[in-house]
């Protein structure tokens, strides 16, 4: 996809600052697939520079003159994301089967 080597990133690091699962616009491209209006959308919030006409159509500009520059993630920053997004998934497994165990110690106390 030309935004992302515009944005001087990697399709990862795209599908990642996005929220799309690994390797989502590169089978998208493969496939030559559209991709989904959630998708578009994520863009757009994500790199407000990116012209939506463009996006959708690949006419005119790919990024909207008036906005700062393409927004570029570091790997430091990518890996921070990911790392937190990790850790909360982590903490609601963890949240569930403290849950669980202790329903299971109720039940067994009752019994």
């Amino acid at each position: 996809m030309k935004v992302i080597s515009a944005l001087n990133m990697s399709a990862r690091q795209f599908d990642i600052s996005i929220g799309t699962a690994n390797g989502y616009i590169l089978r998208m491209e493969k496939n030559n697939a559209s991709v989904g209006s959630d998708v578009i959308e994520r863009i757009v919030k994500e790199y407000p520079q990116v012209n939506l006409i463009w996006l959708i159509t690949g006419k005119g500009d790919m990024f909207i003159e008036e906005q700062p520059k393409p927004k570029v993630r570091s790997k430091k920053e990518i890996e921070a994301y990911i790392d937190t997004k990790l850790k909360a998934q982590w903490s609601d497994e963890k949240k569930a089967l403290l849950d669980e165990i202790l329903l299971e110690i109720e039940n067994a106390k009752n019994n």
